[in-house]
This record gives structure tokens, C-alpha cells and sequence, in this order.
């Protein structure tokens, strides 16, 4: 397992299935913990993404003092992989593909079918009912949702979720999981958009519909949230480093659950049909050429 220390609580084997920003992120908390980690992706050239994304979010947190060890040493307990067979030696496994509930439904059952009897299996979603997806698994008893925040490495929260039939066991579980990991724990009980996302997308929706309106600037109904109510940062620029798309799944999935209150402002799917899905296009609700 390389030459780390395993933090207290931590699983030593953990696995992550999905190696996209927040995979990495999940990949990289659990690694510095001290865990043996594992990622799996779909084909090789993903694989080999989530590795170098991996490897430069470890590297720069040890440039920066964020972190302590060597990286060629902490590096000796990652790895990457196409095949679930290699889930099958995991403690935990921790679901972070995108917030489609057919692929995350496929990807759970695939997932499960390569692990031991005693496994913990998580799910990453931001929304999706977790209760929901457990309804094809076969041991629902021990997965739960894992709802971790981007960036993962430097967040300080995860939204431990409870669902139908999660038991006490996996709840105690996770809750050493998360306090391993040096975070903090939310739990909460399966429900639409949990506490976190439901929050913050009904504030963002607002945000958006202000500037649809000609209320005021993105920057400065941000600046009106970071400073006035000491947010890190504002919600317009939230979304715009969570994504737009994604931001707008949610709030569709969300205004199916719980009404028009959550319904998506046009300029959202406006912004969305034109390619304009904030950080990673290049442009959103801000410019970050």
C-alpha cells in the first residue's frame, strides 16, 4: 500500500468508478488518507486522463504545503484500470459518473457484481434519489450516498446520505470514512436535492433569474453573496465551476420532485443550448478565457 500511514476510519482498499474532475478529487482525498485507490474508467485513453489528473492534484498539493509525503511514494498506491474486476478486492467502492440515473442504475449493478459480500458501495450523486438507484442493487443495506464538493481535496464537507435501506452499520461507517478524510459530516436523510444541492440551486436559480431580469451584474450579485453573507464564492460563479449542464439536470430533476419553485430561468437553458457550460467551455455566466 505504499509508504502512507492510514488514516483512522479510512477503508484501505477504496475504489472509484469515474475518473472525471470529481472522481480525481475523490481518488486524490482517499489516496492522501493513506488508502490503496483505484480507478476505474472506460477505456484507456480515460484512464490514462484520470491518472494525470490525479497525479498533478497530489503533486500540486504537496508544492503548495497542503499536503505532506513524497509523490512518488504516495503514487505507489494508485492506479487505473478499464476492468470492474479489479472493484473486487475493494472495501469501498465510490461511484462518480454523471448525474444520469440510467447510467448510474447500469453502472451500480456492474459495480456490485464484482464485490466481496462485505463492500461498501457509495454513489457521488448531487441529487438523484439514492433510495431510488439502491432498488436494483442486491445488498442495498450497504450503499448510501457519498455526496462529495468540488474541490474535493480542499472541501471540508460531505453530505453523508441515508437511504431507505442503508443500515446503521454503513451509517457508522461512513461517518469514520468521513472524519478519516479530516472533513466533516452532513448526514442527512434520502430527499430530493439532500440539503446542499437543494440550498444552493434554489439560491443560483434566483441569481439567474437577477440577471435575466437586468437587476443587477453577475459580479455583482456575487460580490452581494461573498461579502454580505460571507459565501466563499457567489452562486453565479459556483455555477459556473460546477457546470451549467449539470446545474440544469439538477434543477429539472428538482422541479419534477418538488415543483415550479425549481423550475430552470431560460437564461440557463439558453446558456446551455449555446455550448456556454461555464468553467470548462471557457464561458458562462463568466469569462474564464
Amino acid at each position: 500500500m505504499g509508504k502512507i500511514n492510514l488514516a483512522e476510519g479510512l477503508p484501505a482498499r477504496v475504489g472509484v468508478l469515474g475518473g472525471g474532475r470529481m472522481g480525481a478529487g475523490i481518488a486524490h482525498a482517499f489516496l492522501m488518507g493513506g488508502a490503496d485507490v483505484v480507478v476505474v474508467e472506460r477505456d484507456e485513453q480515460a484512464a490514462q486522463g484520470a491518472r494525470e489528473r490525479v497525479e498533478a492534484s497530489v503533486a500540486k498539493s504537496i508544492e503548495r504545503g497542503a499536503a505532506e509525503g513524497n509523490l512518488d511514494e504516495i503514487l505507489e498506491s494508485f492506479s487505473t484500470s478499464v476492468d470492474y474486476a479489479d472493484f473486487g478486492a475493494r472495501d469501498l467502492v465510490v461511484e462518480a459518473v454523471p448525474e444520469d440515473p440510467a447510467l448510474k442504475v447500469s453502472a451500480l449493478t456492474a459495480v456490485e457484481a464484482e464485490l466481496a459480500p462485505g463492500a461498501f458501495l457509495a454513489t457521488n450523486t448531487s441529487s438523484l434519489s439514492v433510495s431510488k438507484l439502491a432498488e436494483s442493487l442486491a445488498r442495498p443495506e450497504r450503499f448510501l450516498g457519498l455526496h462529495f464538493f468540488n474541490p474535493v481535496p480542499a472541501s471540508t464537507l460531505i453530505e453523508v446520505v441515508i437511504a431507505e435501506k442503508t443500515s446503521p452499520e454503513t451509517e457508522a461507517a461512513a461517518r469514520g470514512w468521513v472524519a478519516g478524510l479530516g472533513k466533516t459530516a452532513v448526514v442527512v436523510k434520502d430527499a430530493p436535492g439532500f440539503a446542499s444541492s437543494r440550498l444552493g440551486v434554489a439560491i443560483a436559480l434566483e441569481a439567474m433569474r437577477m440577471v435575466e431580469e437586468g437587476v443587477a451584474s453577475a459580479e455583482d450579485i456575487d460580490n452581494a453573496m461573498v461579502l454580505g453573507y460571507k459565501h466563499p464564492t457567489g452562486p453565479l460563479k459556483t455555477t459556473d465551476i460546477v457546470g451549467l449542464d449539470v446545474r440544469l439536470g439538477i434543477a429539472e430533476y428538482l422541479a419534477s420532485t418538488l415543483g415550479d419553485r425549481f423550475a430552470p430561468p431560460q437564461i440557463l437553458r439558453d446558456k446551455v443550448a449555446a455550448g456556454e457550460l461555464g468553467r470548462k467551455s471557457g464561458k458562462g455566466f463568466y469569462d474564464w478565457t
